[in-house]
């Protein structure tokens, strides 16, 4: 399916490795300019060197290198994207996830850390971009988060809670930014990072899973498909949310999981 996004540019955050990437490599794909980021300098240009073999057409990959907690990194981060490309069609934030624990064994500056990386993150990206995003017809933001927004996960109280601030401010977007633009997040289950790659392997020298298949089996297990996803299924959907295709979708939550979920809303 053609998604005719091509000659639109993108700014992806948190997009030199994982879920992040895998929306930059969907946008590639459909002849998109996308400026990638990331805080490791080297694996920021393997990533660059990744999409430009998958980029359709003359569509560019500019890495920059930007810390999300930084505001003027932020500042920066837009600003450059605007030099390169000209203007700016869509805004995909994402961000590394905060670190698990239980509530008592949470400190406030962990909590105030969280809240910095996953919501003021996007708070100052939507700042930095709306009048760009704005501009000849309008734009979209796509927010990616995780499914604990629908169902409080088990030692992730930090991502439970602080999440839930991004949908909230993605919902009031949807609102205050239309009709130029469109806000949408994405929710993801457990797809086959790096991370969870890392898992398992460590799953395996503890003797938990007999090899690596058998992880990503188990890791797949508790879905209704009966496996873990692809990042780029996750991609693919962040692609379509910036698209025509999806022109009346906006202020949702939409749930990529394979099922594993249990709520009703």
């Amino acid at each position: 399916m053609d998604l005719e996004l091509t000659g639109n540019a993108a700014l992806v955050t948190a997009s030199s490795r994982g879920l992040g990437k895998a929306a930059a490599t969907a946008l590639v794909r459909e002849g998109v300019d996308v400026a990638i980021n990331g805080r490791e300098e080297s694996t920021l240009e393997t990533a660059a060197a990744d999409l430009r073999e998958e980029a359709a057409g003359d569509a560019r990959v500019v890495p920059i290198g930007a810390d999300l907690t930084d505001p003027d990194d932020i500042t920066r981060l837009v600003e450059t994207t605007i030099e390169e490309f000209g203007q700016l069609d869509h805004l995909v934030t994402s961000a590394g996830g905060p670190p698990s624990g239980s509530f008592l064994e949470t400190t406030d500056d962990e909590w105030y850390d969280a809240f910095d990386l996953l919501v003021m993150s996007v708070v100052r990206l939507v700042r930095e971009s709306a009048e760009y995003l704005r501009a000849d017809g309008g734009g979209t933001i796509v927010t990616i988060t995780s499914r604990s927004v629908k169902e409080a996960l088990d030692g992730l109280v930090l991502s439970n809670s602080v999440r839930m601030g991004v949908i909230g401010l993605e919902k009031t977007l949807s609102r205050e930014l239309a009709p130029e633009i469109r806000a949408n997040a994405v929710l993801p289950g457990a797809h086959e990072t790096s991370r969870i790659e890392a898992l398992i392997e460590e799953g395996v020298d503890r003797g938990e899973y007999d090899d690596y298949e058998s992880g990503r089996a188990t890791f797949g297990e508790d879905t209704a498909l009966g496996r873990i996803g692809r990042p780029i299924e996750l991609g693919e959907t962040v692609a379509f949310l910036c698209s025509s295709a999806s022109s009346y979708i906006t202020g949702q939550s939409i749930v990529v999981d394979g099922g594993s979920g249990r709520s009703n809303l």
